[in-house]
């Protein structure tokens, strides 16, 4: 895998107007993609996730900062791909799925029109599907066989990278296993870098390279996937690991953050977590923390972590 960012955001942000107001969905966010990896964004329903690969994907415009893909070897920009969150609502029902898959070949001219039906085919084949079911409606497939239906037609668009909005969070846990693999193998057969949304922090684990928390529009912190895991740093992050349910240690002490996500329509001043923290200090309440890269290579952005990088702990609430 190259270390040469394939992506890099820098100062992104996109605001929406509503009720009189400013939403600042997405606020200020920078990362880098290295080139073969996936980066993954978690965080609780409303924190941008979405809002930011939409963006990714070229669906939709920010509001400020950059964005910019690095050509390959042969000064080609990357082609970019999405996979949507629902399988149901991204496929046309009045199509079959062979015309689905075939419109961005024919569209972007990948093909001959006399190869376009053999290639169809081909993806079909190698999600797991039949060349047969080219023929078929989305009607007559399960969840996990229209996500399938779905990567095929990211794929036909041959990407070099790929967006998935929460692939897999609408499909049964027994399924969401498959389509993660499938997804893992993929990418490293086809030498794909990702973005990849999830709230699912097993989920996240298992498919990421590095990690990206993300609270009301902002990048709270940003580790290699085992460092995270291993030693978060964020009181956010810890929060949201605290609460994961571990098999065989019955009841215990969970972390639960204090009280309601506050409205993206009014956020609060300084740190906008310092509302739910058990170590907000004064200067959480009036000041914004930057993200800060500490010595082993995580950012964080938290007044309570030091330049020395020890973990933050606190006492959590009872389950």
């Amino acid at each position: 895998m190259s270390t040469s960012p394939v992506l890099s955001v820098s100062g992104l942000a996109r605001h929406f107007q509503a009720q009189g107001r400013t939403v600042r969905a997405v606020d200020g966010v920078g990362f880098e993609i290295p080139r073969g990896s996936t980066f993954s964004l978690v965080g609780e329903s409303g924190c941008g996730k979405t809002t930011l690969a939409r963006i990714v994907a070229g669906l939709d415009r920010p509001s400020a900062g950059s964005l910019r893909f690095q050509p390959d070897a042969r000064g080609r920009l990357p082609r970019v791909q999405m996979v949507f969150q629902d399988p149901y609502a991204s496929l046309n029902p009045r199509w079959r799925i062979g015309r689905s898959i075939a419109e961005p070949i024919a569209f972007q001219r990948l093909r001959p029109a006399d190869q376009i039906e053999a290639r169809v085919a081909e993806l079909l084949e190698r999600v797991g599907l039949s060349a047969a079911d080219g023929h078929k409606y989305p009607h007559e497939f399960s969840g996990g066989q229209r996500q399938r239906v779905s990567i095929a037609r990211a794929l036909a668009g041959e990407p070099d990278f790929l967006v998935c909005d929460e692939p897999t969070s609408a499909l049964d846990v027994s399924v969401q296993a498959q389509i993660l693999n499938l997804l893992k193998r993929l990418e490293h057969e086809e030498g794909l870098t990702s973005l990849f949304i999830s709230h699912n922090l097993a989920v996240v684990r298992f498919v990421s390279t590095q990690v990206g928390v993300m609270y009301l529009g902002r990048l709270v912190e940003v580790a290699p996937t085992e460092t995270l895991f291993a030693a978060p740093r964020h009181p956010y992050t810890q929060l949201l690991l605290g609460a994961i349910p571990r098999v065989g240690q019955g009841r215990r002490a969970a972390s639960v953050p204090a009280g309601d996500l506050p409205s993206p329509l009014a956020p609060p001043p300084g740190c906008s977590f310092h509302t739910r923290c058990p170590l907000a200090a004064e200067v959480c309440r009036t000041e914004v923390p930057q993200l800060r890269t500490l010595p082993d290579g995580a950012a964080v952005a938290c007044h309570a972590v030091g330049a020395a990088a020890q973990p933050v702990r606190f006492l959590a609430r009872a389950a």
